[in-house]
């Protein structure tokens, strides 16, 4: 699909990335095309799935979430009811932002924020309550340097 997208569809994604709540005539205007055309490129990108969702970006401290932890996992576990049991515990928890399965010595990273460091411990507790981990490591983020959820147009 990448290949199908033109330099209009990308200038319309990359208006949307920045802010979703412009309206059509904005982004008209913005990236030099009128309304209906817009629209109907937005339509299509949302039917071929390159646009998944529209959401808000809120601020986790302003919430009372202060706290980042990036959690290693490594486990002696690879069978499928295991990994099922494992994926529907972090689906099941907000706390985790995201999820991944690397290459490497590491089996899993997270992104899990709460409110302090004895909220980690009580996710970190119900975790692995839930599943068998093999070994945990929790990294702090200081600070947060760089944040996006935007895709390089």
């Amino acid at each position: 699909m990448a290949d199908q997208l033109d330099a209009m569809d990308r200038n319309i994604l990359a208006e949307l990335q920045r802010d979703a709540s412009q309206s059509l005539d904005e982004i008209a205007k913005k990236t030099g095309s009128s309304k209906t055309p817009v629209w109907n490129r937005i339509k299509k990108m949302r039917s071929k799935g390159v646009i998944k969702q529209d959401t808000v970006l809120l601020d986790p401290e302003k919430l009372g979430l202060e706290a980042c932890f990036f959690v290693l996992i490594r486990t002696s576990e690879h069978e499928a009811d295991w990994q099922d049991r494992f994926l529907q515990t972090l689906r099941a928890r907000p706390e985790v932002l995201e999820a991944h399965r690397l290459a490497g010595d590491i089996d899993y990273i997270l992104k899990v924020r709460v409110a302090n460091a004895r909220a980690y411990d009580e996710f970190y507790q119900a975790l692995i309550s839930e599943v068998r981990i093999f070994n945990v490591t929790a990294l702090l983020s200081m600070e947060e340097i760089k944040s996006t959820s935007a895709l390089p147009l």
